[in-house]
């Protein structure tokens, strides 16, 4: 822990759907909500109208419908949240040569980097309100909740405390005092497992949890977590800000609408996913060591299985070989919703055979048809008519799709229908990355 309030953490306010307010004038001040918007969907961001009716992130577009029917339900936008997110980690960059981000919407700037005069509170609180504003510039209007604290884990509370578009300072000496009264929770690590452990052992607040010895901590929680437990509820957090994370894995996964039984079809999807890694590590100038299935049954139940190799590779047969060996220790016979690959224990180097001989390839995985993951025209999907010009979808179904006519700089539109295969109507080219 510093002696000054000197690391930042910036959280953009309900980002993807706040980008979609943004670029869609008529749901400015509505509820809206980003993520699957079939049954089996899963929300993403709401937005804060949507909150209000007890949506939020992670719960199934089943119940957020039931609880705010009237909002509006759209699928993702990715190239517009890495675009406005570039923006917004521009100007932080700018700010200080050491920013560490966490994810699209979230960062953490060391201000000690920054070439402020000093790091008063006064002076940081200042400088924090400016980044704001410019965020807010450079994004068209999206706000950003800030805390500022003396190490990661403090500024990360700070930024939860005034959401959304908010700045607390936690001054040097008051981070203990500032978190004694909050539930364990707040706390990094503590999901709902460890958390029901806490609970049955009667600890609730940090306070509760400051009480307990470290050796207690350990025997409850085990060696790892209990001792970085004992020191995060005494505000002892010395991680640096740590610029330009490495990427820990590449991964592939694909949700079904309907379940899976065929686990010839499953070794085929298992294969094509493998074969998209190892085209992406290559990409990317990297190997890894660990492969790991992702697969999730009928019943959400949620199942991994790793195998490490010996040496790196970025070969999808490879990668494929030793998935389809994972999954041939599982149990799908009651179906299959989720399969995933991953490879971590990334490097930037391949182990050379030794005796000179390639990978052969497999040959590629003819599949038999599986019923269509999403529709033509999806909800929020950006689209263009030769005569009405730039839109979004509204809604699709039955073979005709609705399209509201209006972007970030008009006003709201009107609103039309038409027929999926109208030669008029097209998706909108998505800007590509480089």
């Amino acid at each position: 822990m510093r002696s000054t309030a000197s690391v930042l953490h910036l959280d953009l306010d309900a980002f993807f759907a706040a980008v979609e307010q943004r670029d869609k004038p008529s749901l400015r001040g509505k509820p809206v909500i980003v993520g699957g918007v079939g049954g089996r969907g899963v929300v993403a961001t709401a937005s804060y109208e949507a909150r209000v009716f007890g949506v939020r992130s992670a719960m199934s577009t089943r119940e957020a419908r039931a609880r705010c029917p009237h909002a509006a339900f759209l699928t993702g936008r990715f190239h517009a949240y890495r675009e406005t997110s570039g923006k917004v980690m521009a100007v932080l960059r700018a700010a200080s040569p050491l920013v560490e981000p966490l994810s699209l919407d979230e960062a953490f700037v060391d201000l000690a980097q920054a070439g402020l005069p000093d790091l008063e509170v006064a002076t940081v609180a200042a400088y924090g309100e400016e980044l704001r504003a410019q965020v807010a510039e450079v994004t068209g209007g999206l706000t950003g909740s800030v805390g500022i604290g003396s190490s990661k884990f403090i500024a990360k509370v700070a930024s939860e405390l005034d959401k959304p578009d908010g700045l607390t300072v936690v001054a040097p000496g008051t981070e203990r005092d500032l978190l004694r009264p909050m539930k364990v929770g707040v706390i990094p690590g503590v999901g709902p497992a460890t958390n029901e452990r806490l609970r049955r052992a009667g600890i609730h607040t940090i306070a509760d949890l400051e009480a307990v010895t470290e050796d207690e901590m350990v025997r409850l929680l085990g060696n790892a977590h209990g001792h970085g437990l004992f020191r995060l509820a005494r505000a002892q957090d010395d991680r640096p800000v740590v610029a330009d994370r490495e990427t820990k894995s590449v991964s592939s996964e694909g949700t079904y609408d309907t379940d899976l039984t065929d686990r010839k079809l499953m070794e085929g999807l298992l294969a094509r996913q493998a074969t998209h890694v190892g085209e992406r590590l290559r990409k990317h100038g990297l190997s890894g060591r660990t492969v790991t299935i992702k697969v999730r049954l009928h019943d959400f139940t949620t199942l991994s299985r790793s195998s490490t190799l010996p040496s790196p590779t970025d070969s999808g047969p490879a990668i494929g070989r030793v998935a389809r060996s994972l999954l041939a220790d599982l149990d799908t016979s009651g179906g299959v919703r989720l399969l995933g690959v991953g490879v971590s224990g990334l490097a930037d180097w391949i182990q050379e055979d030794l005796f000179g001989e390639t990978e052969p390839e497999e040959p590629e995985v003819e599949l038999p048809a599986l019923p269509s993951t999403r529709r033509s025209y999806s909800p929020g999907m950006d689209v263009v008519h030769d005569e009405m010009g730039p839109g979004w979808v509204w809604g699709s179904g039955k073979g005709v799709v609705t399209v509201r006519f209006e972007t970030a700089r008009t006003p709201p539109g009107p609103v039309r229908s038409y027929s999926v295969d109208d030669p008029a109507l097209a998706p909108a080219p998505v800007p590509t990355e480089g």
